[in-house]
């Protein structure tokens, strides 16, 4: 018998390679349409000159408002949240909706200070786009975004308009943003920067905010101190003992097993390998329960088990586990899609 022919006379082989090379097409296409809208879509201000903002219903970059463009037209509408260094109003801007940060005692000036310095430095897709300040009168204006904090990433994606998001897709690429913030952070303009404000999951979920098109953007930078290990510029998370298995080990006070009193000065310093620690804790809680995240689980073990690793020089860098991160989302959607092209 003579090989099978389509009915056009084209051998069917050439027809199961071509549309398996234009299903491998999509796939590209699919996949850097993600990533470029990872860019685009989080980053509305990019392509304003320095000291610039663009929200996103903005047609043109506009320079940073000052002290005298605050107090004449940001208008101050409720209190949406509060901690010891600052209070945050949703105000209003010419029709914009914003956040107007004020400090709430000069006990914590210099954090503040800190923070706005940390805001300024690091401007673009991955820190939250300020929109001015005024240092008289110790206030902050940035970006809004109505979801709030990664704290209300369930509450979010449970509600009715938000439920076709609660996939592993998204949950994913929230975690490859949280490390790429990371990596951002331990490579940045202004030096590595360890996130401070970390000591436990709630607090360091608090310190990122959910964006509309759910990718996620850090926000509180009041303690981002710097490490540079040719210097011997090393860092300690605050003056207190540090208990609990969030941190990492190097965090916890070295002589508590032998009953010897916390003691500051005694306390050694560490580098920014305390954030890669805390890495799977955080990816846990952004995958949830749902179809598909223990597949990514069962991939990530692996580099999982080295930010893992009590010795920190023996954890894997962010940019590393980036790179994994990346491989495992390309993979499973690939699977995925090869999975609905089966049926």
């Amino acid at each position: 018998m003579g090989r099978s022919r389509s009915s056009s006379g084209v051998p069917t082989v050439v027809v199961g390679l071509a549309a398996l090379l234009f299903s491998n097409v999509l796939i590209y296409l699919y996949l850097a349409s993600l990533y470029q809208s990872d860019v685009q879509l989080v980053s509305s201000h990019i392509g304003c000159q320095p000291q610039h903002f663009k929200m996103a219903t903005m047609k043109n970059c506009t320079p940073w408002l000052q002290c005298s463009q605050i107090n004449a037209e940001v208008r101050k509408l409720k209190l949406i949240g509060q901690g010891a260094i600052k209070k945050v109003y949703l105000a209003e801007w010419r029709t914009q909706k914003v956040a107007l940060s004020k400090l709430s005692s000069l006990d914590y000036l210099e954090d503040f200070l800190h923070g706005l310095s940390m805001v300024q430095a690091l401007q673009g897709p991955h820190v939250v786009q300020l929109v001015g300040f005024c240092l008289e009168e110790h206030t902050l204006v940035t970006e809004h975004h109505p979801h709030g904090s990664l704290l209300n990433l369930d509450v979010v994606l449970a509600q009715e308009q938000h439920q076709q998001h609660n996939t592993w897709q998204t949950r994913l690429r929230l975690a490859t943003d949280y490390v790429s913030i990371l990596h951002y952070l331990h490579n940045s303009p202004a030096g590595r920067r360890v996130m401070c404000d970390s000591n436990s999951l709630e607090k360091t979920l608090s310190q990122f905010l959910l964006t509309n098109d759910f990718h996620l953007v850090v926000n509180d930078l009041d303690a981002l101190p710097e490490v540079d290990a040719s210097r011997g510029l090393l860092v300690k998370c605050g003056h207190r003992e540090l208990t609990g298995d969030f941190v990492a080990p190097e965090q916890l006070w070295p002589f508590r097993d032998s009953g010897k009193p916390f003691s500051d000065d005694l306390m050694p310093e560490y580098d920014e390998k305390t954030d890669i620690w805390k890495i799977p804790d955080v990816t846990w809680f952004l995958m949830g329960r749902v179809p598909g995240g223990d597949l990514a689980h069962f991939h990530l073990f692996q580099i999982h088990d080295q930010c893992k690793k009590e010795d920190p020089t023996l954890r894997p860098s962010a940019v590393d586990v980036l790179k994994v991160y990346k491989s495992v989302y390309s993979s499973m959607v690939r699977d995925s899609v090869g999975f609905r092209d089966m049926l």
